[in-house]
């Protein structure tokens, strides 16, 4: 009787292997999840169906003429979103940890200017409401990807979430984080590859796993971001490992650019100057192209 009953109000069982039920590709029958995002320049969809979309800009925001004419020139080589750290999480507490609410205010003036979607990072859930007011994406950092009290924060709010991978970080932990932010009521989440931590850091900062993509596309059904400044850390290696993941699929790229890495704040080892990412735009721009035709 009472399985009769049931029966009047259960549609159908999905039964899920893996323990991310929501992040599953098995979740959505198989398909892929696309992100809408609305920035003042319009529409930008994230996606596997649609083309990469570059993030750039600064690893810190430091002050209003550099973010504002960075914004302007990643703009003009085709990026939808400037990314900028008003708080900055660091391993030493001496180093420098952000403006703050000062950078936030600095990159609403950026996005006034040029249209450009805005990506910084929350590392404390009492700033939350501030960032989202600037906000059109927001970030976990690697060191907080297994914060448990603010993944849920987020995933309470609508905004976004760019999930980065943390520094040792197994598959199945990153895409159960995503499933707190998830169940907590909130579907927009990207998984970002920033590079993990392995026994050589001589020549590379962090070893950035691209094999991660089409391990990903078997598992999730989430889009796919790759941050090759922080996943190699030099900026000579960026090009070359930013192609690349556009080859294997990427759905997005972050990418560090200062007008001069040589004087920043934080980061400048790994940053691309203004006229190397416009190069690098064209190259991705090609390898894009002919990735959606082959498709």
């Amino acid at each position: 009787m009472i399985a009769q009953e049931l029966n009047l109000w259960i549609e159908s069982v999905l039964l899920i292997e893996y323990p991310f039920k929501r992040a599953s590709l098995e979740y959505l029958g198989g398909e892929y999840s696309e992100i809408i995002v609305s920035t003042p320049n319009g529409i930008v969809p994230i996606g596997k169906n649609h083309p990469t979309v570059v993030v750039a800009g600064p690893c810190s925001v430091e002050n209003k003429t550099m973010i504002v004419e960075t914004a302007k020139q990643i703009k003009a080589s085709g990026a939808k979103f400037l990314r900028g750290g008003a708080y900055k999480p660091r391993t030493s507490p001496y180093a420098f940890q952000g403006y703050g609410e000062s950078a936030l205010e600095l990159l609403s003036i950026a996005k006034q200017e040029t249209g450009l979607g805005i990506i910084t990072e929350v590392m404390d859930a009492g700033d939350l409401d501030k960032i989202k007011e600037v906000a059109d994406i927001i970030q976990i950092g690697a060191r907080n990807m297994q914060n448990f009290s603010l993944l849920r924060k987020v995933g309470s709010q609508d905004k976004p979430i760019l999930l980065k991978r943390g520094i040792a970080a197994t598959i199945n932990e990153w895409l159960m984080a995503a499933e707190y932010i998830l169940a907590a009521g909130n579907p927009n989440v990207i998984l970002c590859e920033r590079g993990i931590r392995t026994f050589d850091t001589k020549y590379t900062r962090n070893t950035l796993d691209l094999s991660v993509i089409p391990v990903l596309r078997s598992l999730t059904h989430l889009p796919i971001m790759v941050d090759p400044s922080h996943g190699t850390g030099k900026a000579d290696y960026v090009p070359a490992m930013a192609t690349a993941a556009v080859a294997a699929g990427t759905d997005s790229l972050m990418i560090e650019v200062h007008p001069n890495p040589a004087k920043a704040l934080s980061d400048g080892i790994q940053s691309l100057t203004p006229v190397k990412f416009n190069n690098l735009m064209h190259k991705i721009f090609v390898i894009d192209q002919t990735i959606h035709k082959l498709a």
